[in-house]
């Protein structure tokens, strides 16, 4: 059994994306050592990186526009009473 540390932050990287298939696929092919798999981690780092970037852009994007509750601008004329003093 190995254990790489770039393989660890893959882990958890995918663990906090939610990802949590993924992230127990990643840890079995570090128990079996597979080359190719060794050779992926670079590129799957990268991939990760990417979405957690577009996941913070879409975040983003979502918060800053405007809620789709806003009330809607009556275009009847209601007259209500005025309060004299």
């Amino acid at each position: 059994m190995r254990h790489n540390p770039a393989s660890g932050a893959i882990v958890i990287m995918l663990r906090q994306l939610k990802m949590h298939g993924m992230a127990q696929a990643v840890g079995e092919l570090t128990e079996q050592g597979s080359p190719a798999f060794e050779a992926a981690v670079p590129i799957l780092s990268q991939l990760l990186k990417a979405e957690t970037a577009e996941r913070e852009v879409r975040s983003t994007a979502y918060s800053s526009r405007p809620p789709a509750f806003l009330p809607i601008v009556c275009q009847c004329r209601v007259n209500f009473p005025q309060k004299h003093s």
